[in-house]
């Protein structure tokens, strides 16, 4: 049996699931109990730091635990490509800084898993932007990278970003981007550039000249992140 990708077959019940939650109110609601278990998950690759920012997605899995009604698993899960969990998990994070490859088989897999539903977020941490445009390429040799509009749910699905993705560290004074490769109407991949989003959601005080509010702007974006992927249907 061809898999599937197992918990976007209950899409429907976490779409009714999912809301903002407020300052006093609990974490949980009575809908939670419908939602299946997700997580955060973490690529391994063969390559260089896929590793990097090590307090990043705790700080995240916290915030979408406190502030919406999803049941997320309380720890980062880390996988490859080639582990058979692979279908458990409709959101991928990758970063690091530097090469990035995947196998033919890897390939394979990624594509598999982004037409069935998967959803991948690459976060450039400063490095890794011709190693991971190469390999999606194979991935995706008949679909490119392109500007996410700034009228897509992502950016509005729980907070708003009307200018798009905050820019958390400067490197070469370019603005932050957020391309995206559209399988159908779904956007299946989504890849922060020039905005170092894995660093925003570390602890503060990690980079001790940054201000709390980029730590809050990166940390909601993220949940907008998440919310999206595991709430988009299988694209056409």
């Amino acid at each position: 049996m061809t898999p599937v990708l197992r918990p976007l077959l209950l899409v429907a019940g976490l779409v009714a699931a999912v809301s903002l939650v407020g300052a006093s109110a609990p974490a949980r609601t009575a809908n939670a109990a419908l939602a299946p278990r997700l997580a955060v998950t973490r690529l391994q690759y063969d390559g260089d730091d896929w590793y990097a920012n090590p307090s990043s997605l705790p700080n995240l899995i916290k915030a979408i635990r406190e502030r919406t009604t999803l049941a997320v698993e309380p720890r980062e899960v880390r996988t490859t490509l080639l582990d058979d969990r692979l279908w458990d998990h409709p959101f991928l994070h990758l970063t690091g800084h530097g090469n990035i490859k995947f196998s033919d088989v890897e390939v394979e897999r990624l594509r598999d898993y982004l037409l069935r539903g998967g959803f991948l977020h690459a976060d450039d941490n400063y490095g890794l932007d011709e190693h991971f445009r190469r390999e999606m390429a194979k991935v995706f040799p008949d679909r490119k990278l392109v500007d996410v509009p700034l009228d897509h749910p992502i950016y509005r699905i729980v907070y708003a970003f009307p200018e798009g993705l905050p820019k958390i560290h400067e490197h070469d004074a370019k603005p932050a981007r957020g391309y995206g490769i559209f399988i159908g109407d779904r956007l299946a991949v989504f890849y922060s550039h020039e905005s170092d989003l894995g660093n925003g959601w570390e602890d503060i005080g990690t980079y001790p000249d940054d201000p709390p509010e980029a730590h809050e702007g990166a940390l909601r974006m993220g949940v907008n992140l998440f919310v999206y992927a595991v709430t988009s249907g299988p694209g056409r």
